[in-house]
């Protein structure tokens, strides 16, 4: 059986930021500080941590299976040509890693490859800061779309996108 993958996209332009700076703010009055890969800085040590998370975090995806080797999540993320450091958010507790949301620029839209919080950090809309966070890289970049997806039985990333104003993408 084939899966009909959940394709989602955000209109940069309509989407509503002061309504979910209110995550960002209590993110940061919950002591989670939100950076960016560019600012914390695009090393080999802080690569293998954002795939140590990466891993962790998307053990809990429906239908993933084997996460990537290291070797080819670097080819896949780092080497790829829509990979941009300041595209990729990292959530802190103090100097633990939590949360990363992940993009890539594409002509004309940016990818949200991954977002995922560890578990113990769940459930505090920090996916939400995250990717609230994040909206001035894709702005900066000039990008009008954000796309994702899904495996349809993802309903907790799925019901956070669309409450933040993503759409069923437009069939091609």
């Amino acid at each position: 059986m084939t899966v009909q993958w959940v394709k989602l996209e955000l209109d940069v332009a309509a989407f509503d930021a002061p309504r979910f700076e209110t995550y960002v703010t209590r993110c940061h009055a919950d002591g989670i500080r939100l950076t960016t890969l560019a600012e914390l800085g695009d090393t080999p040590e802080h690569r293998r941590a954002l795939y140590e998370l990466n891993k962790e975090c998307s053990a809990d995806i429906p239908g993933r299976g084997e996460f990537f080797s290291f070797e080819e999540y670097v080819e896949r993320r780092f080497e790829a040509d829509g990979y941009d450091p300041r595209g990729i958010v990292i959530a802190l507790d103090g100097d633990d890693w939590i949360g990363l949301a992940a993009t890539s620029v594409h002509e004309g839209f940016v990818f949200n490859e991954m977002t995922g919080v560890r578990a113990g950090h769940r459930g505090r809309g920090i996916s939400i800061a995250m990717k609230t966070f994040g909206m001035a890289f894709v702005r900066e970049r000039g990008a009008s779309t954000v796309r994702t997806f899904h495996h349809p039985a993802n309903a907790n990333a799925i019901a956070m996108n669309r409450r933040m104003g993503f759409v069923d993408a437009a069939a091609t």
